[in-house]
């Protein structure tokens, strides 16, 4: 019973209300968090990876105050509230750059390597990495780089390994 008291008394988390909440003071668009000088989580991994400073080295000293048991956050970050958008540029330019390849390479899959007639899904790709129809998908039909002679001898020599008795030794 004296438990239950117990747990009741304990105090409990800090709840941040909607009156309360402020945004990143990146102005990213995310809610900042008090504790973290206003800033959004992903803010204020990059300004603390961004700039590891001596102080997180060494373990903060007890104090009565909430803003001196965090001497991480009492230097200023002038660079990290300079250049929070040249990251999302970026990360919005690669995307757009990456389908343009692919697009280009899947028109050439649908046709037949030799005489470029449209194979659709009834084509063969070859062990050479190339799409023939149904003319040309045997080696000897198209010029095939693929070896098949030593795929054949290295296969194998694989599967039959060399066995080899003990020397017997005779008096």
């Amino acid at each position: 019973m004296a438990q239950r008291d117990k747990k009741v008394e304990e105090p409990t988390e800090v709840h941040l209300h909607a009156a309360e909440i402020t945004l990143c003071a990146n102005s990213c668009g995310f809610p900042g968090n008090p504790a973290t000088k206003n800033l959004c989580q992903n803010c204020f991994l990059a300004s603390s990876s961004s700039s590891p400073s001596s102080s997180a080295a060494s373990p903060p000293s007890p104090s009565s105050s909430p803003a001196a048991a965090f001497p991480l956050f009492d230097k200023p970050r002038p660079a990290a509230a300079a250049s929070p958008a040249a990251p999302v540029y970026m990360a919005v330019d690669r995307p757009a750059a990456g389908p343009a390849d692919p697009k280009a390479s899947k028109s050439s899959v649908n046709r037949c390597h030799n005489c470029r007639k449209r194979v659709g899904l009834t084509g063969f790709r070859c062990r050479c990495g190339e799409m023939f129809c149904g003319a040309h998908r045997y080696s000897d039909r198209h010029d095939c780089s693929y070896d098949y002679k030593s795929a054949a001898r290295d296969a194998i020599a694989r599967e039959n390994p060399v066995v080899r008795a003990a020397k017997i030794v005779r008096f």
